[in-house]
């Protein structure tokens, strides 16, 4: 297998895909990253912990309709060239 763009993007696109996929109640509250975790008082810098699950739920949010577009014109690309 190339190195090659493609690969570089598919690689992305897998990876984005393993962060919205994540779900809060059944995965990350068993490793203590729930929705409860990771809150800060007003005028507190948020930690990485927070700022970690801000990033995953912001993904979770926002790319939930264009990963799937992304995701059907990947597939179709894998099913015409192979």
């Amino acid at each position: 297998m190339a190195f090659t763009l493609y690969t570089l993007i598919q690689t992305a696109i897998l990876c984005t895909n393993a962060i919205a996929v994540l779900h809060e109640e059944r995965f990350l509250s068993k490793i203590g990253w729930g929705v409860d975790q990771g809150v800060g008082g007003f005028g507190d810098d948020p930690g990485v912990k927070a700022q970690i699950l801000n990033l995953i739920r912001s993904v979770r949010t926002v790319m939930r309709v264009p990963l799937i577009i992304v995701n059907s014109a990947c597939i179709v690309l894998l099913l015409l060239f192979g």
